[in-house]
């Protein structure tokens, strides 16, 4: 009887055993990318992330799972302690070795280009999109633009005045930016409307949101302190 009681005993520790649930990382062997990546360490522009068995409690973490379904664990963009780490939804692309991510969660639309990829361990690093492309591209008009009037004192506001300049999604400038009448105003006439007609563009191109409140020219541009300030 008690040959029989041991007996009884192995088959289920040892039944229990082969149940006990794997506490390494699942691995797709036909897909390394699929899983949970955490534990993240930056270098420059580079972000290595080690496989780990779930997303942390309390720690930054992306699942990359089956039918393009994609989570992402952060705290969002406030950095004021204590953490609140949620999880953000959306789904992923893989093309080549580029990763295209789609959420809700801000930023909507990111990529990210692998540099390499073991078992273990996941190398990225930030890979512009065709959106971020545009906007940079837009940005640099801008910056062509403030190029002629960059660093100008302020010293008569007789020789100062004002445009508007951009365009907001929903209409209208997006502000006002003060110049000398003592520069090549035609130039500068010229770039901000090609800046103003590029944003324009833009805002259709990506569906761009804003507010839609009324922006009221100020009254008067006078000099103070070698600044040009905007009097309302």
């Amino acid at each position: 009887m008690k040959k029989i009681v041991f007996a009884v005993a192995i088959i289920f520790c040892f039944v229990n055993m082969r149940c006990e649930p794997n506490e390494e990382a699942l691995i797709d062997a036909n897909n390394l990318l699929i899983g949970h990546w955490a534990e993240p360490k930056y270098n420059e522009e580079t972000i290595t992330l080690s496989r780990v068995k779930s997303l942390p409690e309390d720690g930054y973490g992306i699942s990359i799972l089956d039918k393009n379904n994609f989570v992402e664990r952060s705290s969002g963009f406030c950095g004021t302690p204590p953490l609140i780490f949620s999880n953000y939804e959306g789904k992923w692309q893989l093309t080549e070795d580029v990763i295209t991510i789609n959420q809700d969660h801000f930023p909507n639309h990111y990529a990210w280009r692998i540099l390499s990829l073991t078992e273990n361990e996941l190398v990225l690093t930030k890979e512009l999109t065709e959106q971020e492309k545009d906007y940079r591209a837009l940005m640099d008009l801008f910056y062509n633009a403030l190029e002629l009037v960059k660093d100008l004192p302020c010293q008569n506001s007789a020789n100062w005045t004002f445009t508007p300049y951009g365009s907001k999604a929903c209409g209208g400038p997006q502000w006002f930016v003060a110049y000398p009448t003592t520069i090549d105003t035609e130039e500068f006439l010229k770039r901000i409307e090609a800046y103003t007609k590029a944003e324009q563009d833009y805002n259709l191109k990506w569906s761009v949101f804003s507010t839609c409140d009324i922006v009221s020219p100020p009254k008067a541009v006078v000099c103070e302190n070698g600044f040009p300030i905007f009097k309302f």
